[in-house]
């Protein structure tokens, strides 16, 4: 029968959202981390650059590493351990990102669940920093906010369904969407490079280095005469330039110290606690002593070891004019990104040249060597006596404070141990027969290097050409004249000190308190 009434028209649903792709999980967690690292670095640069997430977070690695992991860094990568470490956090970080967009597209909670427990990785790591204050969760969570509010755009864009016919979209379309992305990538960049340039301007240590002016020695030390070097080919310098200088440390950036507000105190168990400026120590007298210092990861042949002349302040003075109490056995000092080394008071008294050293090599230190002021404790390995950027000494006992490096199982005393080095020929190196020089460096801080020999294949140990040795604290170089016969050769060093003793061929690793062996290499013989 006819009716009024017209057929409704059929309802058309809202189409599934769009499946997720790998492209999209990627521009959404890519970008959403993107602005929220750039933002937190920017917030970093204006409070503290150390608080920035990245570096947070790659300290805290540094510390809760294992110490196996760490011995293979350091082996591995040498000065560029701090580099690739920064690299694996943000390869992770970039997996993590494309996981987290994933997760936000299947179900927006899931992001935000994500968001939230980075965010908290990133508050824990700051705040664990010694030298950490509330303010240093700032950045992170500054970067949290602009990363939740990045990542709830783009997944309002990229969720977009197919509209019913009668209603306008609700939603951005795909040129809208990578319109959003666009602008939210550039934002972040504009912020990351904002926080670095900040940051460069900030850099208030390389201008307080430039403004020192250092007055000259009160006791400087004498010339190097020219015989303490070999003059081979392949053998480093006698004296170290500052450049080439190792560096180990876990200082993932180097710090800037404002030398207008750098202090250094010494307390403790002591009767007279003092605070000294920067010029206070000049004003004191400067000391010039040629030093070799090497580092406790150094493998056996490893490359940690170098020679400087450092100019600083005879640092036993300064402890008996504090009056140190009865009983005390450690100095425990500190570095301004809160680092502790503690040294045995008895080094530092006994008479050697122990320094706080300002000058390297006849200009202030670097800043990536301790500028404004490093202690140096000749014949101790680096981790027991070579505090940079110090700021603050304790006078203790060994009973009542364990340090940095003692608490993670290395020795609490590490004397260095005597050790050779071939330097010349390098390792698979062929020559022709003949007459071929092999040279290197031997060591034995505080005791000094009597002999040096060298053993070909399994032959007998013969006696090397030892130059000058001016001082026990200073390596010294070595030859050998060796008739090379055709083939494959193994040649092998060993070294004595003045104590009489021989390093062992017992290879031990470095942990806990230094490596032992004989340095050997393999070349080949034409």
């Amino acid at each position: 029968m006819p009716t009024d009434i017209e057929p409704r028209p059929a309802i058309r649903r809202p189409g599934p959202p769009r499946p997720v792709t790998v492209a999209r999980a990627a521009i959404v967690g890519l970008t959403s981390a993107a602005i929220t690292f750039g933002v937190a670095h920017l917030a970093a640069a204006l409070l503290d650059p150390s608080a920035d997430p990245v570096l947070a977070v790659g300290a805290a690695a540094i510390d809760i590493a294992p110490q196996p992991v760490k011995a293979f860094a350091i082996r591995t990568f040498g000065v560029n351990d701090k580099a690739v470490l920064l690299g694996g956090v943000y390869t992770v970080l970039v997996l993590a990102a494309i996981a987290l967009g994933a997760a936000a597209l299947r179900r927006r909670r899931f992001g935000l669940i994500g968001l939230a427990a980075f965010t908290a990785v990133g508050v824990t790591a700051a705040l664990s920093r010694p030298t950490a204050g509330v303010t240093d969760a700032l950045p992170v969570l500054a970067g949290a906010i602009a990363g939740l509010t990045a990542m709830l755009l783009l997944l309002r864009a990229a969720r977009t369904a197919t509209p019913a016919p009668s209603r306008r979209p609700r939603l951005l379309d795909r040129r809208q969407f990578l319109t959003t992305a666009g602008g939210t990538a550039l934002t972040a960049a504009a912020t990351a490079m904002t926080g670095e340039a900040i940051s460069r301007n900030r850099a208030v240590g390389a201008r307080s280095r430039a403004s020192v002016a250092l007055p000259p020695p009160v006791r400087s030390a004498p010339p190097l005469p020219e015989t303490v070097s070999v003059g081979v080919d392949g053998m480093p310098p006698f004296i170290t330039p500052n450049r080439d200088f190792y560096r180990v440390d876990t200082a993932l950036t180097v710090p800037q110290v404002d030398l207008a507000r750098w202090r250094l105190t010494l307390d403790g168990e002591v009767d007279r606690p003092r605070t000294w400026r920067f010029e206070d120590l000049l004003a004191r007298g400067l000391v010039e002593r040629d030093i070799t210092l090497n580092c406790v990861s150094n493998e056996v042949g490893g490359p940690y070891i170098g020679t400087a002349r450092w100019t600083g302040i005879p640092l036993a003075p300064l402890l008996r004019e504090a009056g140190i109490r009865p009983g005390q056995n450690q100095l425990v000092s500190r570095s301004v990104e809160g680092m502790t080394i503690g040294t045995p008071l008895e080094a530092i008294l006994d008479g050697r040249d122990a320094l706080l050293a300002v000058a390297m090599n006849g200009e202030p230190l670097p800043l990536e060597h301790g500028f404004p002021a490093r202690m140096l404790v000749p014949g101790l390995y680096g981790y027991v006596g070579a505090c940079k950027w110090i700021t603050s000494m304790t006078v203790t006992t060994f009973d009542a404070f364990d340090p940095y490096w003692v608490r993670r199982g290395w020795a609490t005393d590490a004397p260095v141990k005597t050790a050779s080095r071939i330097d010349t020929p390098k390792p698979f190196a062929q020559r022709p027969a003949g007459p071929v020089m092999i040279a290197g460096v031997a060591w034995a801080q505080q005791r000094g290097i009597t002999a040096v020999e060298v053993q070909v294949d399994d032959g007998p140990w013969q006696q090397a050409r030892l130059a000058d040795g001016p001082s026990p604290d200073l390596w010294r170089q070595w030859t050998y004249r060796w008739n090379a016969t055709p083939g494959n050769h193994t040649l092998r060093v060993r070294a004595t000190d003045t104590t009489g003793i021989t390093q062992t061929g017992d290879r031990v690793p470095p942990f806990p308190d230094g490596a032992t062996g004989w340095h050997s290499i393999t070349v080949s013989v034409t």
